[in-house]
């Protein structure tokens, strides 16, 4: 990337979209367009290059922190669960995933030894790496954290906590995705604003390149074999038991068989910890319907495609929900037996801008029924809320834009 392209300070974008993440792939897209005429560069915690899956070019923050050291650069945290990931998750994250697995297998009962590592991976000694400190950056002009997301950031190891709420204090404009992440700051003297997360722009944003891939290629082949429309279906590894399976295999063929549509099993995330295509190969042969398409494209905007043109989504990702928002789409999201109810990023979201009956996050063998229900929701309300949503996210990214321009405007905190 050519810093002298443009003119005016270097604004380094910040996020997890150094790997493949459906969501972190969005956020740098988004701020890119709400930012034009900055001087940007892409910046995650590895130098890596995502344009093949639709992603961006991005440097490793720890070799941009030493060309920037005695330099002045406006940081700008991209979107996303950055208060909770930890440096050891971070590392793992960024590993092929056969390398993940041994590493994984190797470290994840080893606390010492497994943060020894990531530091090393890292090239920082960071416990919350995607949090950036001041300290790296002593002449940044502003630090801005954008629709960050960190619900359970109060219940996290107490050094972990103290640092990312040290990063906050230091910055410049925090603004936070939902009420419980907010409320939790807030015990502790941090003000931050609540806005939407960045991904209900993409309907708005990008409805023309979304289109296009709905017209061509794998999505297109997806609905011409589905005329009754199809539910976009994706799940993560963590789902992957024999049991588990079998019970969304059973709901989904009963979910198809009253409805007619199709099910597209799709992947949100390709990094370690997240979707596993062996996963949706096993429920698809548990499943008597043969109606079923196991969606290959990696590629963002397929992605995007996939759900805009479904009939409705079912999935444990959070923005495969939020997308589908964007869209004024019926919705659930999955919960895993093991997660209490109420305590997942998902459910802080609904709780905070989803309609009021839309299901929120249901546990897999309720997954015909909380269809069922989202299908029945008023298609009005439905794209009433996607609007407000934009509108809403628009209304606090044009806060964030007039103090990088040097203008301290008020805002609500609401």
């Amino acid at each position: 990337m050519n810093d002298d392209m443009t003119s005016g300070l270097p604004l380094i974008l910040f996020g997890a979209f150094d790997r493949h993440n459906f969501g972190d792939l969005l956020f740098p897209h988004i701020a890119a367009k709400l930012l034009d005429g900055k001087r940007l560069i892409f910046a995650g915690l590895a130098e890596r290059d995502l344009r093949c899956h639709g992603g961006h070019p991005v440097r490793a923050l720890a070799q941009l922190a030493a060309v920037y050291r005695e330099r002045p650069v406006d940081i700008v945290h991209a979107g996303g669960e950055l208060l909770t990931c930890n440096a050891w998750q971070a590392a793992a994250m960024l590993l092929p995933p056969d390398q993940a697995q041994a590493i994984i297998q190797r470290l994840d009962r080893h606390p010492r030894e497994a943060l020894e590592w990531a530091h090393a991976q890292l090239g920082m000694p960071a416990l919350a790496p995607y949090t950036v400190s001041r300290g790296m950056f002593p002449h940044a002009a502003h630090v801005i954290y954008n629709a960050v997301g960190g619900m359970d950031l109060m219940e996290r190891d107490p050094a972990m906590r103290a640092e990312v709420l040290a990063n906050l204090r230091a910055a410049d404009e925090v603004s936070v995705r939902d009420k419980r992440t907010q409320a939790g700051l807030c015990e502790t003297g941090i003000a931050a604003r609540l806005i939407p997360d960045p991904a209900v722009m993409v309907a708005e944003l990008f409805g023309e390149t979304i289109r296009e891939h709905v017209q061509a290629g794998e999505v297109a082949r997806v609905r011409s074999a589905f005329p009754k429309g199809y539910l976009a279906v994706q799940f993560s590894a963590e789902f992957g038991d024999d049991e588990t399976l079998a019970t969304i295999a059973e709901q989904l063929d009963r979910f198809a068989q009253r409805s007619g549509m199709g099910i597209v099993f799709f992947r949100a995330g390709a990094a370690p910890w997240h979707d596993d295509l062996s996963c949706y190969q096993r429920v698809a042969e548990r499943m008597r319907a043969s109606a079923v398409h196991l969606f290959g494209s990696l590629v963002l905007w397929d992605i995007c495609a996939l759900i805009a043109a479904s009939s409705a989504y079912a999935g444990s990702s959070l923005h495969g929900r939020i997308v589908a928002m964007a869209y004024a789409l019926p919705r659930i999201n999955l919960r895993h037996v093991a997660q209490a109810p109420g305590t997942s990023k998902q459910e802080a979201f609904i709780s905070t801008w989803d309609i009021p009956g839309m299901p929120s996050a249901v546990g897999v063998n309720d997954i015909a029924r909380a269809m069922e229900v989202a299908l029945a929701a008023d298609r009005e309300q439905l794209r009433n809320a996607a609007l407000q949503l934009a509108a809403r996210y628009r209304e606090g990214f044009a806060a964030i834009r007039a103090r990088l321009n040097g203008i301290n405007r008020p805002t609500a905190n609401r």
